[in-house]
């Protein structure tokens, strides 16, 4: 469905230097949208996932690109060069250590895309998208695990979540799903309790067992990163009451809770009424034991959370961070927030 006012566009003659560019660029999609200062999106297209650290900077920056493209032949700019946009806000997957601040700052700004462009690590958009009271803590749990607390005081804290390299103990449906077919090969080999699993493992990729979907990873006829399906497979799994997937599912869980706990203990907020957002794929699954122990650990350490389900596409943050840094009156991203809910209900 498309976000875009055709009546702007049909009706006034919109210039790039003029525009605000919003980007949400993430594992598995890039979202973009092309709007006004006054809150109209008049262009929007989705492509696939820009995270440089699974793709490469190139490729990250050609999903962007085409993406953009996309979003401006949208709003009637065909045939304009570079810039599209005059402000721009990119919040982008992978952005974890300065280097990599460094690396996509650098990328984006030769592009060309704004004369403006900002950029930032992508739980921003999600906790910007979900937050009513300025501030509070954002998760995304989808392929991979990130969080971002902001205090009350502007002060921000983040984690570099690199996996292990990073102390992360279960870094989101990516560790989740290979964690399946681990526990998969172990049930059939005698070091790990029976599961479902092993036979959902399988039938998820049409092979005949663990074993050989296994074999077909190391000898590269199916991706690597296919195995991170296998992490709705394991959630749906837990969901039917599989004590191994419960058990996988549950360390997950603690790691999202732990990273929320931290982030408001760093903050200084544990006694305070505090927002949390919660962004991914994981948090859309029909299993209620996942959210439930979240919010129970996080409750036990902060009492006045409220933990609610990001009901907007992140790259609405985006944009209403890219409003922020123009100093846009609060009506114009109300009206924005107000209008995105409108169309996505139509």
């Amino acid at each position: 469905m498309s976000l875009v006012n055709r009546k702007t566009m049909a009706n006034e003659e919109l210039r790039p230097a003029d525009l605000i560019l919003a980007v949400d660029g993430g594992a598995s999609k890039t979202d973009v949208w092309l709007l006004t200062a006054d809150g109209t999106v008049v262009g929007a297209a989705r492509g696939g996932g820009s995270n440089h650290q699974l793709s490469g900077l190139d490729a990250a920056m050609a999903a962007v690109g085409s993406t953009v493209a996309e979003a401006a032949e949208g709003a009637g700019l065909v045939g304009t060069e570079h810039p599209v946009s005059g402000s721009a806000m990119f919040c982008m997957a992978g952005l974890d250590l300065p280097v990599d601040e460094e690396r996509l700052t650098g990328a984006i700004r030769s592009q060309g895309w704004a004369t403006a462009p900002s950029v930032v690590n992508d739980t921003m958009a999600v906790l910007r998208a979900g937050v009513r009271s300025g501030w509070g803590v954002g998760v995304v749990c989808g392929s991979g695990l990130n969080c971002v607390g902001l205090g009350p005081d502007g002060s921000v804290v983040r984690f570099p979540s690199l996996g292990e390299l990073s102390g992360d103990l279960a870094a989101g449906g990516s560790w989740l799903g290979v964690r399946a077919l681990g526990l998969a090969l172990r049930s059939r080999d005698g070091r790990g309790d029976p599961t479902v699993l092993a036979d959902l493992v399988s039938a998820h990729f049409e092979r005949r067992d663990p074993e050989s979907v296994l074999a077909a990873v190391y000898a590269g006829e199916l991706g690597y990163g296919r195995l991170f399906e296998l992490a709705q497979v394991c959630v749906e799994a837990a969901a039917a009451g599989d004590e191994v997937a419960s058990g996988a599912v549950d360390v997950l869980a603690d790691e999202v809770a732990a990273m929320i706990t931290a982030s408001a203990l760093r903050l200084g907020v544990v006694d305070r009424e505090v927002e949390v957002v919660l962004g991914g794929g994981l948090f859309d699954s029909r299993y209620p034991g996942f959210r439930a122990r979240i919010e129970a650990q996080v409750r036990a350490v902060v009492t006045r959370a409220r933990l609610r389900s990001l009901d907007a596409a992140p790259v609405l943050g985006a944009a209403l961070l890219a409003l922020d840094a123009i100093g846009a009156p609060e009506e114009v991203k109300t009206r924005l927030r107000s209008s995105t809910r409108a169309r996505e209900t139509e």
